[in-house]
């Protein structure tokens, strides 16, 4: 057995052993309905399920993992519009014995603890998640098995409760039930921390809070049966939520973030084995990503003009408004291309708008922001089991900031 493969295996015992207590989830071998809960069997550009020969990395193919989230718009514009595909089939020796540069294989999940077993499993080489399943697959291999190399998104994450809930106030929280994404997720975290900052306990650590892990779709209609009071969701659920189940947001998470609101809620991963071995495959994703990061901002750029100057009122503010309207018009068409590509389903143009409000495209990683989610996570005894997390290496920056001075953009200075 290939000394390799014998630490994937290693890595995949290890994650098993160590967040078997914490997330019962169930690897996504196939496409997800993380939006919709629909059938997507019939989207055959992308790929559907992992065989067995999928835990060897494949030769000239990048495995990569991501949502069908908002916060995830990078990848799936530029999975859609072709450029991640063409800025990684580039090669400096293309056409030369054959050498095609390198082609992507895509896997689309619902929760970030479901994407790090994929990538302990050796079935992914790259992904794009949250900060705490970052976070635990980091600890779960000693520190071995991943590192974050960008960053993708800020903010967009928001805790939404039912109008007709009774929750008026934090006083108000007891003897409720709440959703989040999944167990472990970073949405889930920053619930239960919440509660617990505000004086509340789970029912499992003898308290009488209700938390259960559901994935997207199914909160929605949780919601509308009233079965659940409110959940922990990134957008656009919570302008979904807002929109379709009677809801309202109780806590935007940018507030608990001073003194500027930004925090990571989207970080690129990748395998340690991978990044040593594929570098220049590495700094063709670095590239697409910070390309569609900028094409995004540019694109959105008048619809933060006219946020800031909304009480104005006067006719700059409403020109302002027009031109924020083709720009937001242009990033919803493709991040909506990009989404029924993959799940068969669009989001209401309404929803995005109000969704995009909360939520910043980005590469600076926030690197604060994840250790004081780490942080959180160890005080409410998810990970560490009395042993404070050591993170010193979870970040692998040198390629993000090569490329971002190649391209005289500002350095990351987390």
């Amino acid at each position: 057995m290939k000394v390799r493969t014998k630490f994937l295996l290693s890595g995949a015992i290890i994650l098993a052993v160590a967040l078997s207590s914490q997330f019962n989830s169930e690897l996504l071998l196939s496409i997800t309905s993380s939006i919709t809960g629909s059938d997507t069997s019939s989207n055959s550009e992308t790929t559907q399920e992992t065989t067995v020969e999928d835990s060897e990395s494949i030769s000239n193919v990048l495995r990569l993992g991501y949502f069908p989230n908002l916060n995830h718009a990078q990848v799936i514009i530029g999975l859609a519009n072709g450029h991640f595909q063409k800025s990684l089939s580039n090669s400096s020796n293309s056409g030369v014995n054959g050498d095609q540069g390198t082609t992507i294989k895509e896997y689309v999940f619902s929760a970030g603890p479901s994407a790090i077993e994929a990538l302990y499993a050796g079935q992914i080489d790259v992904a794009y998640v949250g900060p705490n399943p970052a976070i635990n697959g980091y600890m779960a291999s000693n520190g071995e098995g991943i590192r974050i190399i960008s960053g993708s998104a800020s903010g967009g994450a928001v805790f939404v409760v039912r109008n007709d809930s009774g929750i008026l106030s934090t006083t108000d929280l007891g003897g409720k039930k709440f959703a989040s994404p999944q167990l472990g997720n970073t949405q889930d975290v920053a619930l239960r921390k919440y509660l617990n900052q505000n004086g509340y306990e789970t029912v499992e650590n003898g308290g009488n809070v209700t938390v259960v892990p559901v994935k997207p779709s199914d909160i929605l209609t949780l919601m509308l049966k009233k079965e659940i009071d409110g959940a922990w969701v990134p957008e656009p659920w919570g302008a979904r939520l807002v929109k379709e189940s009677n809801a309202k947001i109780f806590v935007d998470e940018r507030d608990l973030w001073p003194p500027d609101g930004k925090f990571a809620t989207t970080n690129i991963i990748v395998r340690t084995d991978y990044l040593k071995d594929n570098p220049e495959v590495i700094r063709k994703l670095i590239n697409a990503q910070i390309d569609e990061t900028l094409w995004i901002n540019n694109t959105l750029n008048e619809l933060q003009k006219s946020n800031l100057s909304s009480t104005s009122g006067n006719v700059e503010n409403q020109t302002n408004q027009n031109i924020d309207k083709d720009g937001a018009e242009l990033f919803i068409r493709a991040f909506n291309n990009g989404l029924k590509r993959i799940t068969g389903n669009t989001v209401p143009e309404d929803e995005l708008r109000d969704a995009l409000q909360r939520l910043e495209f980005t590469y600076d990683p926030i690197e604060q922001s994840l250790f004081k989610m780490a942080d959180d996570a160890y005080d409410l005894g998810l990970i560490g089991r009395g042993t404070k997390p050591n993170l010193t290496n979870i970040y692998d920056l040198g390629l993000l900031n090569e490329v971002l001075k190649d391209r005289n953009l500002p350095l990351d200075t987390s």
